[in-house]
């Protein structure tokens, strides 16, 4: 073939322009870019919410989970969840193993965008969901383990889901289950998978859990709207072109999480009297997990009574993880498994057919009760228990099973535990700080031995050359207190004089 010859014939070279909308491609580029940037959300959040000693770990497993996933998206991944060749109606086949034949063909999710555009954008939906679930090794799971699981997992749990909901073949959408950006496969798989993972870790130790608070509720803020900017994108590209739904979709995510949001901190200062920023935070994430479901099927008048609801429900879930007595440290089943619940039950009962005909594509889909449609309900139910049981169990077997293989624990050891998930899984930290005690006659960081309390006697006196070699020798002291006076310095070389308080004379 000469080189005028490739042009003469359909090849990467040569589009058929008429086939899909430039603006469509482009609106659908930028949500999945902005659904990317949720993972950074992910990891701030989490961060924040951890003690100081494990910030940088929960940052270091979002991330890594993230490539892992991406590499397992691009080798079977898109392929079980979505190949059109599959008809068992429970998980796709190999046909499209490592992206094969996929490029410019119609997708199999919408025929406004190209396949191979189709399949970055719900990587980006699989990335999240792992980001998701990885928070539960909080402050006492181990880093290796978790990879493991998480090529695991993607392949025998979140596969199956996606491929039930969304693959034109899969039996959720068969039966007509409406699932708008990810109701079961990503807040379901990622709330069930969380609860089951943290069941199969362990609580954490008790000592661990007296008096937890975040270190950094300013890194909770900062979390929260970077996921709330992404999830506009999430949420708004689920739409598959820029038309009314998709801004129906970015309305909805707008309105129910801030309702959420308002109830969830009023329900905080009811009992506690005081204006939660993590409150806040809270109810808005779990406002914005209703939408996931629900987001392109909802009037906003519904979508306002829904953001109400996810913030009770969700607030009052806070209370399953006691009652199991699983240490589900930053309410995952909470926010994702409840709030995916109450989105995916809002699709039987409110979900118009004027909503979703919007994007001009979907004009023979019927709505919930609002359009006499009362079988949807039920229908939303069975797929709700269908995808928490297999959710669970899978994810449950699957990490036991991990943490039977030598050197596969999941756990670390109880002295890393105390020690903190940085200093024994990273050997970096997120802050590089020395922490004393506000009673400085307590001060029990370098023995347990009362043979040491010379080091403690060193800091009341203020004896500056002698202090200043102990206090090298300590430069990572970190401990743990109900009201700790933070230093925070990175190689410290001044001096600095504490002060002796009349409790310590």
């Amino acid at each position: 073939m000469t080189y005028g010859d490739s042009f003469a014939k359909p090849s990467l070279l040569k589009r058929e322009s008429s086939q899909f909308d430039r603006g469509d491609i482009s609106f659908i580029i930028l949500a999945g870019a902005m659904a990317f940037f949720m993972i950074p959300g992910l990891a701030f959040l989490y961060s924040g919410l951890s003690r100081r000693k494990s910030a940088l770990s929960l940052i270091m497993v979002v991330c890594a989970s993230n490539t892992v996933c991406i590499i397992q998206w691009y080798l079977w991944g898109y392929s079980l969840a979505f190949s059109p060749t599959a008809t068992n109606g429970f998980i796709g086949n190999f046909a499209n193993f490592g992206l094969k034949n996929v490029l410019g063909g119609p997708s199999p999710g919408s025929p406004l965008i190209p396949d191979l555009l189709y399949s970055f954008y719900q990587m980006e939906f699989a990335c999240v969901t792992i980001g998701i679930l990885v928070g539960a090794i909080a402050e006492r799971g181990r880093l290796l383990p978790v990879m493991v699981f998480t090529f695991l997992w993607m392949t025998l749990v979140y596969c199956p889901l996606a491929c039930w909901a969304w693959n034109v073949n899969g039996w959720g959408y068969k039966w007509g289950v409406l699932d708008f950006a990810g109701g079961g496969p990503v807040e379901l798989g990622s709330g069930f998978g969380g609860l089951a993972y943290g069941w199969v870790l362990g609580r954490r130790k008790e000592k661990e859990l007296v008096n937890f608070r975040p270190h950094n509720v300013a890194m909770v803020n900062l979390g929260t709207f970077i996921l709330w900017f992404g999830w506009l994108g999430f949420n708004g590209g689920c739409a598959y072109g820029a038309n009314l739904r998709a801004i129906m979709a970015i309305w909805n995510s707008m309105l129910s999480p801030a309702f959420a949001g308002i109830v969830w901190c009023l329900l905080d200062y009811r009992s506690e009297r005081k204006y939660s920023m993590v409150g806040f935070c809270s109810g808005s994430i779990a406002g914005l997990v209703a939408t996931t479901a629900a987001a392109g099927y909802l009037q906003p008048w519904a979508s306002v009574i829904m953001g109400i609801v996810s913030g009770v429900v969700c607030n009052y879930g806070t209370k399953v993880k006691s009652i199991l007595g699983i240490d589900d440290a930053f309410d995952i089943f909470a926010a994702h498994a409840v709030g995916g619940i109450i989105g995916l039950l809002f699709n039987g009962i409110f979900a118009s057919h004027s909503v979703i005909a919007l994007d001009g594509v979907n004009l023979n889909v019927a709505g919930g009760w609002v359009d006499h449609n009362w079988k949807q309900l039920y229908i939303q139910f069975d797929y709700i228990c269908a995808a928490s049981g297999y959710t669970f169990m899978v994810t449950a077997m699957i990490a036991k099973a991990i943490d039977m293989i030598p050197g596969l624990q999941l756990r670390t050891t109880p002295e890393g535990e105390s020690v903190g998930l940085d200093e024994v899984e990273i050997g970096e930290y997120a802050n590089d700080y020395i922490e004393v005690r506000r009673h400085f006659y307590d001060l029990s960081a370098f023995s347990e031995n009362k043979s040491n309390s010379t080091a403690s006697d060193l800091f009341v006196s203020g004896d500056k050359n002698r202090s200043s070699n102990v206090r090298k020798s300590v430069h990572r002291l970190r401990l743990e207190d109900s009201a700790p006076e933070t230093l925070h310095e990175k190689n410290i070389d001044a001096v600095i004089e504490l002060q002796p308080t009349s409790e310590c004379q």
